[in-house]
């Protein structure tokens, strides 16, 4: 099994209309640098999260991409977590206009306490869900669709390939 490059819509769309109306779903992103010959690269990881009835468990679905990384700062990656954050907006955005009658959350795998790298860009980052999807972005530690579910899947994709 492999991770898909792309979200299968018609699939996602399947799934919540065969569930109740109280189905939420949550939609978030992580990325993860390596070195692939001799350039910095990222796999961004896509996340979608369909809470069944908002209480009857949950199905993810995601996909994998990678891209090349042009951060010259690790320690604050200001160019790959921005990436994340407008790679969850278009998904955002596709989601409500496929499932209107959805409630769809933002999960951002951000951290807003300054001892992290990530708080580098969290004004930024709250700012461009807020102006593009119209929504209020939950970040670390209420994130769990980018800190964790996403997380999962690239961890799953690594155990995979192993």
């Amino acid at each position: 099994m492999q991770l898909p490059r792309e979200i299968d819509l018609d699939e996602i769309r399947a799934f919540v209309e065969s569930c109740g109306a109280g189905t939420k779903i949550y939609v978030g992103c992580d990325s993860v640098r390596f070195i692939q010959h001799g350039r910095w690269h990222a796999d961004y990881t896509l996340a979608v999260v369909v809470h069944v009835n908002g209480n009857r468990g949950c199905r993810i679905f995601g996909s994998i991409s990678t891209e090349q990384d042009y951060d010259q700062r690790r320690e604050r990656p200001q160019m790959r977590l921005m990436n994340e954050v407008y790679k969850v907006s278009e998904l955002y955005l596709t989601l409500a206009q496929v499932l209107p009658d959805y409630e769809i959350e933002v999960h951002l795998d951000i951290n807003p306490d300054e001892k992290h790298g990530s708080s580098c860009v969290i004004q930024q980052a709250i700012g461009y869900i807020r102006g593009t999807c119209n929504v209020i972005p939950f970040v670390k530690p209420d994130a769990f669709a980018a800190s964790v579910a996403a997380d999962r899947l690239k961890d799953l994709r690594a155990r995979l390939a192993a």
